[in-house]
């Protein structure tokens, strides 16, 4: 802050007396002084190096109050003390509404109050210009932390995204290892994919939706990890105790998934994937609206790759029979809309190669 010795007034009077003995007595108070006739090279005079302005109202040209008004514009805080013969009502209530610090009558006959009144006004401009510095610096320095925490937070999503990334490459290394050792289900997950993304894209789903069905069919079978492999390789029909256990694999995968943030509504459709429309399904019997499209897509896709797909217990059908079966069971098993794009798809052989 600056000392009294060091602080800068600008007067503005077109009386050359009055002009002369205020910096008289202001520079014997220790100010410096900018002494300038007309409210116009007051404002020339004008600059953030100004302490306090004194101005006289009834000035030719500019007057003191229009004088004001653009010091206001300015907005540089400093304090304005008119200096006035006329000690009207009227004029101390547009001072007042102009934001004036004070009035000095003239001719000043009390150096003691004029003194008093001076000190009073720069210590507010020193309040004033400490006020302004504090802001400058908390604005500062909230936008650096804001910057910083900006950063902090980009980092952050950038670790939980390598994270979520690491956590599904590692259930699909598994599950492809799973699928390998069985001759009958090598590849399985990647034409369940395939198939689910064409039909997807060709019912117009939303490529956020595309995705999470994408990373849902990556999954689906995950829950057979924990499921001997020997009843999936087994010739034959299965027994009443090994198809329960099978059928607990949607239930089990989504309890894999479940701890996974990212991947909630993953989980819906893994655990679901074996549902039907008329509710006949497992592990939760729901059917109906119940199940979202994208459920429904991949129940179509899974079904149809198991019907086509070579296994150990059965003989694997043909486009043709597998698309009659689909038919055959569109509106008790499967969604008849995504049973009719599906069938389109083939016919036209749009399936869609996906690298992952």
């Amino acid at each position: 802050m600056k000392g009294t010795n060091h602080t800068r007034v600008l007067i503005a009077d077109d009386d050359t007396l009055v002009r002369e003995a205020v910096r008289k007595i202001l520079r014997m108070f220790g100010h410096e002084v900018v002494a300038v006739p007309s409210g116009e090279e007051a404002l020339q005079q004008l600059s953030a190096e100004i302490d306090l302005i004194i101005l006289d109202i009834n000035m030719p040209g500019m007057d003191g109050f229009e004088t004001m008004r653009q010091i206001n514009r300015r907005d540089l805080g400093i304090p304005v003390i008119f200096l006035t013969g006329v000690g009207s009502m009227e004029y101390a209530v547009k001072a007042i509404n102009l934001g004036a610090y004070d009035f000095i009558p003239k001719p000043i006959e009390d150096l003691d109050i004029f003194n008093v009144k001076i000190r009073r006004a720069i210590e507010k401009r020193m309040y004033v210009l400490q006020e302004r510095v504090y802001k400058e610096n908390l604005e500062r320095e909230v936008k650096d932390k804001t910057k910083e925490l900006a950063e902090k937070n980009r980092l952050l999503e950038e670790y939980s995204r390598n994270l979520e990334v690491s956590a599904l490459n590692t259930m699909l290394t598994l599950q492809t290892a799973l699928e390998e050792k069985d001759m009958y289900t090598a590849g399985h997950t990647i034409r369940v994919t395939n198939y689910a993304i064409s039909i997807a894209q060709a019912l117009r789903l939303t490529a956020g939706d595309i995705a999470v069905l994408e990373q849902a069919c990556q999954v689906h079978d995950i829950g057979k990890l924990v499921i001997d492999v020997n009843y999936i390789r087994k010739p034959g029909s299965l027994t009443g105790e090994e198809w329960a256990l099978m059928r607990k694999h949607p239930e089990i995968g989504a309890n894999i998934i479940k701890p996974l943030s990212f991947m909630q509504q993953e989980l819906f459709i893994v655990r679901h994937h074996h549902e039907r429309l008329d509710g006949k399904g497992y592990p939760d019997g729901i059917g109906g609206n119940e199940l979202d499209i994208l459920t429904k897509v991949i129940t179509v896709a899974d079904s149809y790759d198991a019907m086509t797909s070579k296994r150990s217990y059965k003989v694997n059908m043909d486009t043709v029979a597998a698309i009659a079966e689909l038919d055959r069971c569109a509106g008790s098993q499967f969604d008849p809309e995504v049973v009719r794009v599906f069938t389109e798809v083939l016919r036209n052989g749009n399936t869609t190669g996906v690298a992952f």
